[in-house]
């Protein structure tokens, strides 16, 4: 059954679950993309590099939430777009990039190209799994997570795709989502960018206090 669904049953269940939500959430999709653009202007969305299955490039899609400019993340990000990226809303347009393959609805996120020479060949698994929109590391706490944890877990899904740890996924991702909890990290406007280094000295510091 695990091998079934990691094989191909896995595929259905994205292109199933993106096609019926892009038709479901088509108003809201319309409604948040107006509301992007009256608060923020153009473009829209909001368009990156990211690693895909295998470590392969592709173009992440987001509603915009961070106006043009000098400064960072703190300095960008509006009161609107605090709320769009609180409510999850500005993820919604990756729906297509589920529906065109490059991403799942359950995953590892998807982290920007340069992420990758800095992980340890243990948080590299995690590129063996296609990203997702939700995930078991989103469903225990977003972005409130620090590095190593989020890493790890994405690293053990990689290895052992199973659809009860998906579904556990979607609604722990969920949950988190409708309380609002780990939208960014502990004094931080988002998430701060994965830094080895950093982390080291930040677990070493944990032990001696």
């Amino acid at each position: 059954m695990a091998d079934w669904y990691a094989r191909w049953g896995k595929r259905v269940l994205d292109v199933a679950g993106a096609g019926l939500g892009l038709l479901l959430l088509s108003p809201l999709l319309g409604g948040t993309a107006l509301a992007v653009l009256l608060c923020l202007g153009r473009p829209i969305l909001f368009r990156q590099e990211r690693a895909g299955h295998g470590g392969v490039p592709f173009t992440l899609l987001k509603f915009r939430s961070m106006r043009d400019g000098p400064g960072d993340d703190a300095e960008r990000l509006t009161p609107f777009g605090r709320r769009l990226r609180a409510s999850a809303l500005d993820e919604l347009p990756q729906l297509l990039n589920v529906l065109w393959g490059e991403m799942s609805l359950v995953g590892p996120r998807p982290l920007p190209m340069a992420y990758n020479a800095r992980y340890t060949q243990r948080q590299a698994r995690r590129l063996m799994a296609r990203p997702g929109l939700a995930g078991v590391a989103q469903a225990a706490g977003r972005n409130a997570l620090p590095w190593t944890e989020r890493l790890e877990m994405d690293a053990r899904y990689a290895e052992a795709i199973r659809l009860r740890t998906d579904l556990h996924a979607i609604a722990g991702t969920a949950l988190i989502l409708l309380s609002g909890r780990g939208v960014s990290a502990p004094g931080h406007a988002t998430m701060p960018r994965f830094d080895p280094a950093m982390d080291t000295a930040s677990k070493e510091s944990s032990r001696i206090l």
